[in-house]
């Protein structure tokens, strides 16, 4: 049978697992219907190369990946600026549709070179799988991204163990976990693990985050539980909370951060728990508390780790979902998936505010499921005021509602 042409798939940012079961699918439906398909390493630094590195898919190799974490091509968190278009890449492979797998950007980026393509009197479509383990594009029915369950499933995984040691140790640990503008990573994790404190971003929605407050926060759990002689526990703080701390808070922690083209700290350089262990000991000091506390990362483990049964099945849905809305005549949009198995198109005008941007999609608070854990956190509140002078001077500063300004 004649080849129909080429499909092209890449990916931007970083690793979500699931990636390798949405390259899979997309590649062996393709192929079933006659396409060739072509995996481009490094994302659009290799539609931008005049050497691009390219993987022709088979059946054997596609199939061979489906369940492994990570990807099997390259990534890259390179965004074009003034870089020239391979249009021989398009033209020479006879590509007919690029499937891009990432966030937002990379669906914007993505639209912006199908539009000069077609200048070109060059008609590519364009489908993109959204992906990010944070959790936060605003899919319809707050459907999750692919990537967030494993991702999380691996947290609570990790969170269990350390809770675990907590206790056989009779410490605290102070942890943190990925989540640029949300918290829902740190939620899901904290939540499951039933750790005694978390902190998330979307807690300061009445008041300014401050290292202080943070501090005061875990301190608070700390006091509750020694009260009720537990002496041990986890707080969990989302790296979020640096990226809506004011930019006079980053420069007078004394941490030297370097920053990204975009102007946001790069956390990935430092130790969020380290920095929040280091300040939460040296305030225990200040109090004359003892109690010992050490720092455990969760990071780039939770990003290429094995894809659980949910996100198998959601990843292989949406690679179905890219061939049926090919098969439409459809471009220039994104693939989603609802909880009853129906694939649909989102385009980014549909996501995108009056200004163009697109707002994250934050943990509902104000929701009953979220009020109910917090409820079950451990936390100082007036009726402890008493039982918590014999740690504190001022236990009303360490009130959890009155630190959030919700008192």
């Amino acid at each position: 049978m004649a080849s129909k042409g080429s499909i092209l798939i890449f990916c931007g940012g970083g690793p979500a697992p699931g990636i390798n079961a949405v390259i899979s699918t997309v590649a062996k439906i393709f192929l079933k219907d006659g396409y060739r398909v072509l995996g481009l390493h490094e994302g659009f630094k290799g539609i931008f190369s005049e050497n691009p590195s390219i993987k022709e898919f088979d059946f054997a190799h596609a199939d061979r990946i489906f369940s492994r974490g990570g990807s099997t091509l390259i990534m890259s968190r390179f965004k074009p600026t003034n870089e020239k278009l391979n249009t021989q890449l398009f033209l020479d492979n006879e590509v007919k549709l690029m499937v891009s797998i990432g966030g937002d950007d990379t669906a914007s980026s993505a639209n912006k070179i199908t539009a000069y393509l077609l200048k070109e009197n060059i008609f590519i479509a364009n489908i993109h799988v959204p992906k990010t383990i944070d959790n936060d594009l605003p899919l319809p029915d707050r459907n999750p991204t692919f990537g967030f369950h494993s991702a999380k499933d691996e947290g609570v995984r990790i969170g269990n163990t350390t809770y675990e040691d907590a206790r056989t140790s009779n410490n605290w640990f102070v942890m943190s976990t990925m989540g640029r503008s949300a918290g829902h990573l740190a939620f899901g994790i904290a939540t499951s693990c039933h750790f005694p404190m978390m902190v998330i971003p979307e807690m300061f929605d009445k008041t300014e985050i401050t290292f202080d407050k943070v501090i005061r926060l875990i301190i608070s759990s700390m006091v509750k539980r020694k009260i009720e002689n537990i002496n041990y526990g986890v707080a969990l703080v989302s790296e979020g909370v640096f990226h809506i701390m004011p930019d006079s808070e980053l420069q007078n922690c004394g941490i030297n951060f370097t920053y990204d083209e975009h102007g946001h700290p790069e956390l990935g350089n430092v130790s969020k728990s380290h920095i929040f262990n280091v300040l939460v000991q040296a305030r225990l000091k200040e109090l004359g508390i003892k109690i010992k506390s050490r720092p455990v990362e969760l990071g780039y483990e939770l990003r290429c780790c094995r894809p659980i049964g949910f996100d198998l099945t959601l990843c292989t849905l949406l690679g179905i979902g890219v061939k049926k809305l090919f098969d439409e005549g459809l471009s220039g949009c994104i693939v989603t998936a609802n909880s009853r198995g129906e694939v649909s198109p989102l385009f980014l005008s549909d996501l995108q505010n009056d200004e163009g941007k697109i707002e994250p999609r934050l943990v509902n608070i104000d929701s009953e499921f979220a009020r109910l854990c917090f409820q079950n956190l451990n936390f100082l509140s007036e009726r402890d005021y008493e039982k918590a002078k014999a740690f504190l001077e001022f236990p009303e500063e360490y009130d959890f509602n009155k630190i959030l300004n919700k008192a």
